[in-house]
This record gives C-alpha cells, structure tokens and sequence, in this order.
C-alpha cells in the first residue's frame, strides 16, 4: 500500500483496477459477468411482463415479486456494464462524481433489495396469521407505503456516503482495488483519519441488512409458530410450501453477509482477489436467480413461464 508521506491531492479520475491480481484472466471473467447479466436482464424482465400482463397475479405477493424485478434489474444495470468495460476494453478511468454517484446507487439497490425481502416476510406472516384479512391488510395503500419506506430509508442510509467521500481531501493512490467504486475501498485509500467513516460503514449494514435479516427471522419464528398450531399435516405442508421461494431467495442474499462477519470475527482473511469476487456475486447472483427459483417453485409463475415458451416453440 502507498505511503501518505507521498499522497496526492483529491483526483479528477480514479483507476478501477478490476480484480487485482487476476488482470490476465479478465478476458475469462468476462465471460460469467456477460451470461449472468444477459440471464438476469431476460429472467426479470420475464417476470415484470407476466405479472403486469396476468390480471389474477396483481396480489401483494406478486406486486412486491414484481418490484424486487425492478430493483434486480436496476442493479445489474449500474454495475455489471462497467465492469465488462474494465474486462473488455480495458475502461478503467472513471470521474470522481462517477465514482460517488456509483457508490450510492449499488449499495442503495442493494439495501433495497433487503427492504423488499422483509416486505415479503411481512406478507406471508400475514398470509398465514391473518389469512382471511390477507388482502385487507396489505391493500394497495399499505404496499405504496411500504415501497416508499423502503426508499425513504435507502436514501437517508446512503446519502453520507458520497458526502464523506467528498470531504477527503489527499488520497494515497488514484487506483480503487475494486471493480466498482465501493465507498469502504476509496476510504481506505484516503489519507488521515477514516474512523468515522469505517463507524459509518458498519451502522449502515446494521441499520438496514442487519435489521431487515432480525425481523426475517421474527417474522419466520413467528410463521412457524402458527404453522405448528395447524392440526392437519396437509395444511402445514401447503401453509410452509407456500414461504418454500422466499425462503431460498433469502438464503441466497444474506448468506455471503454472514459468511463474511462470521469470518472477520473468526479471523479469517481471504485474498484480496477472492474478496473482491465474493462481493461482486453479492450483488449480481442474487438478482440472476431470484426469477428462476420464482419461476419453479411458484405454481402460477411456472405455468406462465410455460405458457410463454409454448407459444414462442409453436
């Protein structure tokens, strides 16, 4: 790591360096990042399309399915082009406002993302506990102020960021060993003193991925408590069958979060490669698979997505 005995005043461009260590392979990468956002464009444009045009699908389940598309599809969208200019064409200077405006909206889709998957916690406690209140609950005035919230709380979460970063006057390097501009990486190529922002940086995953992960826990606890109540072992089986997607969409997401707290407390340090590609797969895997276990494990999305293909093979 350069020294700040010999630091430079804030630049006008950083240098994303991509995946150091592994800049031979990048044609490689490439590859994986392209497959996976293709899948991930088709996969969740798919399903914004069903359930826009399906008028039996316009339940809360599926309208919060539908917007978990939509923020999907927006996070691919701010990450994975940049990166494949980085792989591809070697597009590794960015402006610094490109790099502050990166910083907020990755983190702030992902942060939504998490917000989404506690809205749809909350549904199937609903479903479940308050069943025949189910649409009365969640009607459409209550689900418009659960998005609002969910952005409400992006925003205030994450506009420090850029601000904090802003303030940093002298930098040890121009070059970000990272492959998108994340705020805790520029930080700790700043020179002086990053406490605050390293605070900052752990009550942001606190306040919103830590949250979100102890009320989906509740939420589950509180689910199987009343499944457990049922007398019937066909209507446990149908009442846990129908949380068996969120479930796993949710595994998928916060999984690689608590791998990594579980290994910093441990005192497990990976290579900075292998850093970097677990925290790019945070952000591009789960948005490429959540359709697809939607797609197969939901009776009236599989029939649509079959339907579909039907017509197209026809």
């Amino acid at each position: 790591m350069p020294s700040c005995n010999n630091s430079i005043p804030q630049p006008l461009i950083f240098i994303l360096a991509g995946i150091p260590g592994l800049e031979s392979s990048h044609g490689w990468f490439s590859v994986p990042f392209f497959l996976i956002f293709v899948i991930t464009i088709i996969g969740n444009v798919t399903i914004i399309n069903i359930i826009w045009i399906e008028k039996s699908l316009h339940e809360p389940m599926f309208l919060l399915l539908a917007t978990l598309s939509v923020v999907d599809l927006c996070l691919v969208i701010v990450t994975v082009p940049r990166m494949l200019g980085i792989f591809w064409m070697n597009a590794k200077e960015i402006s610094f406002d490109a790099c502050l405006t990166q910083m907020f909206f990755i983190p702030s889709f992902y942060v939504m993302e998490s917000g989404i998957l506690l809205a749809m916690a909350f549904d199937r406690f609903v479903a479940i506990w308050y069943p025949l209140r189910y649409t009365t609950i969640l009607d459409s005035n209550m689900l418009v102020k659960m998005a609002l919230a969910i952005l409400a709380r992006a925003v205030a979460v994450l506009t420090p960021a850029p601000i904090l970063t802003k303030r940093l006057e002298r930098f040890q390097t121009q070059v970000i060993a990272y492959s998108y501009c994340a705020y805790m990486a520029v930080v700790m190529i700043a020179c002086g003193d990053i406490s605050n922002h390293i605070v900052y940086g752990l009550l942001v995953m606190a306040a919103s991925v830590g949250v979100d992960l102890v009320f989906i826990v509740l939420s589950y606890a509180l689910i199987l408590h009343a499944v457990f109540h049922i007398p019937s072992w066909q209507a446990r089986s149908k009442a846990l069958s129908t949380c068996g997607s969120h479930l796993c969409v949710i595994g998928l997401f916060y999984s690689p979060v608590v791998f990594s707290v579980l290994s910093q407390i441990v005192g497990y340090h990976m290579a900075p490669y292998l850093q970097i590609i677990i925290d790019n797969l945070y952000f591009l895997v789960p948005p490429m698979v959540n359709p697809l276990i939607y797609a197969a494990r939901t009776k009236q999305m599989r029939e649509w997505v079959l339907r579909v293909l039907n017509c197209h093979r026809d």
